[in-house]
């Protein structure tokens, strides 16, 4: 891509950012759900379970997470560090999709274990000694299974050692990291900065970054997702992530051609 074809496509998506980054744009969206917390834990659990649940129609995934905070007594954080095992019966029939109780009981053991030894969930992310979002994704991953588990609930965790894009993870960074005066991103932890984050790459992106010239295959992967955010990084060297919501505006609203 030439130097007027580059600067041509920031001017363009930099315009899209603008039209997707407003506050119109949460009502629809899974950020929804933690958009309805003010206390730092509890956006931090409300945004991890929207993200884990972020495949599939939109309003279901805003749904069932707003399904499990109300039978969290909409206290997400209270319940996971207060709550008694005869609680847990509630959650007995919750299913979103393949995540059903048992995944779900994990998540709730490993945020209780966690949050008992920390104040925020960033602590189980950062990784003292290197700015690697790459190892610190990893590194959140082998954390968060370390207690005993059933195998089946790690599929819900993705990690790049499996070159897998991490959509769901990223996004949730995305979500905690980011910070700006439109108020859609939290920019809840000060650990990261929004120019160590990975772009989000779900289908939509891939193919929207595919077709613009930004990644050179339509594969949804960690390299391309690495490959995504090197480009969007000569865009803005401080916030190439804002560009999510112009590639995921084009591909999931406007369906891009």
């Amino acid at each position: 891509m030439n130097q007027k074809n580059a600067h041509a496509l920031k001017l363009f998506l930099d315009a899209k950012v603008i039209e997707y980054n407003t506050k119109k744009f949460i009502e629809r969206d899974p950020i929804s759900v933690p958009h309805r917390f003010s206390k730092k834990q509890d956006i931090e659990i409300a945004a991890l379970f929207a993200a884990v649940f972020a495949w599939g129609n939109r309003t279901t995934i805003i749904n069932k997470s707003n399904e499990l905070m109300a039978l969290m007594d909409d206290a997400p954080y209270e319940f996971i560090v207060h709550h008694q095992e005869a609680d847990l019966k509630r959650f007995l029939h919750f299913k979103h999709r393949t995540f059903n109780a048992t995944d779900l009981y994990y998540f709730i053991s490993f945020l209780q274990f966690h949050y008992s030894q920390h104040k925020s969930l960033e602590e189980a992310f950062f990784l003292t000694g290197t700015s690697s979002m790459r190892e610190s994704l990893i590194h959140f991953r082998n954390y968060f299974f370390s207690l005993e588990h059933a195998e089946r609930t790690q599929k819900h965790i993705s990690t790049p050692a499996k070159n897998s894009a991490c959509k769901r993870i990223n996004m949730f960074l995305r979500w905690m990291v980011r910070k700006d005066e439109n108020g859609v991103d939290f920019g809840v932890w000060n650990k990261f900065t929004p120019s160590q984050l990975i772009c989000p790459m779900d289908v939509h992106v891939s193919n929207v970054a595919s077709r613009l010239g930004l990644i050179p295959e339509n594969i949804a992967n960690w390299k391309s997702a690495e490959l995504l955010t090197k480009k969007l990084l000569e865009f803005d060297s401080e916030d190439p992530v804002k560009y999510d919501f112009a590639l995921f505006g084009l591909g999931a609203e406007e369906r891009m051609r």
